[in-house]
């Protein structure tokens, strides 16, 4: 196995107030109706259990899933952090945050995450990967975007 990552960040204003935001971000089933390509998200206390449908990445089929320790400075901030089971292997992972700030138009909305990801691919074909993980997060995040405006009934401000 090869480990293989991506990153992203984004920052948008939404016209929304930053609870109604919060409000969304930190409810697991929304996250998960919001965000495509998963296909649920289980809360245990301070962890979410993320399982995504399957994907292929250059020929190789992946059905992803990971734990995820949340934390939370409300309303300020959330932060999650890749943290399996005791024993268990888990073959990707996410970590990243979440920071919401007023201000004037609303709320600045600002993400930064990483995606991880262990495939039976050789290190040479690391800038295909790379390339392709990295369109899927993009599409994801545009989409988990307009989910997310829609939900709030917001718009971004330019």
């Amino acid at each position: 196995m090869t480990r293989f990552s991506a990153d992203t960040r984004a920052e948008a204003v939404v016209a929304a107030p930053r609870a109604d935001i919060w409000a969304a971000l930190t409810d697991p089933g929304l996250v998960a109706e919001l965000t495509p390509f998963v296909r649920r998200i289980t809360e245990h206390g301070e962890h979410w259990r993320w399982e995504m449908s399957g994907l292929t990445v250059l020929g190789v089929g992946v059905t992803p899933a990971f734990t995820e320790r949340m934390s939370y400075d409300e309303p300020h901030r959330i932060e999650f952090r890749h943290d399996p089971p005791s024993g268990a292997t888990e073959r990707s992972a996410v970590e990243g945050w979440y920071a919401l700030e007023e201000v004037d138009a609303g709320t600045r909305l600002t993400t930064s995450l990483e995606i991880t990801l262990d495939l039976p691919l050789p290190k040479v074909s690391r800038p295909a990967v790379r390339a392709t993980m990295s369109t899927v997060i993009d599409q994801m995040g545009d989409r988990f975007s307009r989910n997310l405006l829609d939900h709030l009934g917001a718009e971004e401000v330019a």
